[in-house]
């Protein structure tokens, strides 16, 4: 049986990175810091109107598979691109990153997903996303040995909009545990969270899900309190594990027998673009777990992956997340 430490479910794209002030967000009424949903015609004025971009492949749960990787640990990914040119450089990408991908393209329309990242000078990115072939993942892409071995599977909220991809999932997570194996998702979007909470609370409640990523916006809006104390005691109730990051005050790991560990955030000398900070701290996170470490160690991990892509352009590591957290010493070369 194939091994890995995480197999990543998740929305197969290309993102399209560029800097944009907020007024050219107020004139293309386009939502600051979320992730807005667009059709195709939509995509290509905003495209036209961009400035100067780079283009890499994204997505929440590819990039936490290519942090996983960049730390060391081994990483695979379910998700779908179209037999396209953005599909070319969607695969090539993350496999050149160490993921294995091997879900196979669609032929015909819809063509490749692609994003289109603005990133204000504050750092905050505000994401406008055509799905396309996204929507087309199913239960047929699911690959019963990678979803048998992998330590954890885990899966963006993101992949609730398109409807297949719930059912790929659901099997997902089916294999995963018949082989104890363990699920974990993130959120991913405070607006995500107000479109599916009865879904992702039955999730957690139900036992498909045992370890639960959030920002702190996101953890308020499942439980719609405005109180984050409130938001850490039903985490606690609702899963085994929820981790709850804080952007500079840090993170908290929120166990099911209602004890928590914070976290400090790492130190940043230059914010540049938090594009990618969520999912590479799950990547720590997870690669720490998948590892045996500590919770500390884990979350410690989890808190240096985010604090070095917050300070690049893109979700994608240019350094090796390896060798920092070795020089960190949170990991033995």
């Amino acid at each position: 049986m194939s091994q890995y430490d995480v197999l990543c479910i998740g929305n197969a794209i290309v993102d399209i990175i560029a800097r944009a002030e907020d007024a050219f967000l107020r004139e293309n009424n386009i939502i600051r810091g979320a992730m807005n949903l667009i059709d195709a015609e939509r995509a290509e004025l905003l495209y036209d109107r961009m400035g100067p971009a780079v283009e890499t492949s994204g997505g929440s749960a590819g990039n936490t598979a290519a942090g996983v990787a960049s730390l060391g640990g081994t990483a695979a990914f379910f998700g779908k691109v179209s037999d396209d040119a953005l599909g070319d450089i969607y695969r090539h990408d993350i496999r050149a990153q160490g993921v294995a991908f091997d879900t196979p393209a669609l032929n015909g329309h819809p063509p490749t997903a692609r994003s289109m990242i603005f990133v204000t000078p504050d750092g905050e990115r505000s994401m406008n996303t055509y799905l396309g072939a996204c929507v087309e993942l199913g239960p047929e892409d699911v690959e019963e040995e990678k979803a048998a071995g992998a330590k954890v599977t885990y899966f963006e909220g993101y992949l609730w909009d398109p409807p297949r991809a719930k059912t790929a999932i659901r099997e997902t997570a089916r294999i995963a545990h018949e082989n104890g194996r363990e699920v974990a998702m993130t959120l991913s979007d405070p607006f995500c969270v107000d479109r599916y909470r009865e879904e992702f609370l039955d999730l957690m409640r139900s036992g498909t899900v045992d370890i639960v990523f959030a920002n702190e916006e996101e953890a308020k809006s499942l439980y719609q309190t405005a109180d984050l104390e409130t938001a850490r005691e039903a985490l606690a109730a609702d899963c085994k594990i929820a981790i709850v990051t804080r952007s500079e005050k840090g993170s908290m790991i929120i166990n099911g027998d209602g004890t928590h560990i914070p976290i400090d955030a790492d130190p940043v000398d230059n914010l540049v673009d938090t594009t990618g900070a969520g999912d590479l701290y799950a990547a720590g996170f997870l690669y720490g777990y998948t590892n045996g470490m500590d919770m500390q160690a884990c979350g410690r991990l989890g808190s240096l992956a985010a604090s070095i892509i917050i300070q690049q352009i893109g979700p994608r590591a240019q350094v090796s997340l390896r060798q920092a957290a070795i020089d960190a010493g949170l990991i033995r070369s």
